[in-house]
């Protein structure tokens, strides 16, 4: 039997107070205490998706922006999947989705090649969706693939709603790690002529 693939990680800054539990092999379970509503939102349709366990308390600095805690959020998130995913003996590696929502089509695909990297082909029609900076969309894809030491890619080939887009990107790259984080018995050791990833 496999070991669980889970993981806890708690971060404490001058600027937010985070405590994430993530298992990868769960059944879209949430628990969200999240001070910034639409990253609360964008949580739960990730677990959602991905089936993922998760369970966050986290808070900060709102009342300056949502940047800090939106930012401390993904490094926390990026943390727990590269821990989770240990050794990543078995494990699929990549993964790729391309989602609809309504009007918005993104792909994401990602790759657990402990080279992190962002690739980044979205320009939102918009500063804003409600309260939220629709740039901190950016902000956490980027340091979740800087802490997950992965690379991501997320392309916008359309759309107009800011809603939409980000709820897209979100859903996306949790379909994606579902694939990429699968296990697969055919795969003897790492996914990778090198012998390590």
């Amino acid at each position: 039997m496999n070991e669980a693939r889970t993981a806890e990680i708690n971060r404490k800054t001058g600027e937010t107070d985070i405590e994430l539990a993530l298992n990868i092999d769960g059944s879209g379970e949430h628990d969200l205490d999240v001070q910034v509503p639409f990253m609360a939102h964008m949580l739960e349709l990730f677990t959602k998706h991905g089936l993922f366990d998760l369970h966050v308390k986290g808070y900060g600095d709102v009342e300056v922006d949502a940047h800090h805690l939106t930012e401390d959020l993904a490094i926390c998130l990026g943390q727990a999947f590269r821990k989770a995913v240990g050794g990543k003996s078995g494990m699929k590696r990549y993964g790729y989705m391309i989602l609809p929502m309504d009007e918005a089509l993104v792909t994401v695909a990602v790759d657990f090649s402990d080279r992190p990297h962002l690739e980044w082909k979205a320009e939102m029609p918009a500063d804003r969706v409600g309260q939220f900076d629709t740039e901190n969309a950016h902000e956490f894809f980027w340091k979740f693939a800087l802490e997950a030491r992965m690379n991501v890619h997320v392309i916008l080939h359309h759309g107009h709603n800011n809603h939409h887009i980000i709820e897209a990107m979100f859903k996306a790259l949790a379909r994606a790690l579902d694939e990429a984080t699968k296990l697969d018995e055919r795969i003897q050791g790492v996914p990778s002529t090198k012998g390590r990833l």
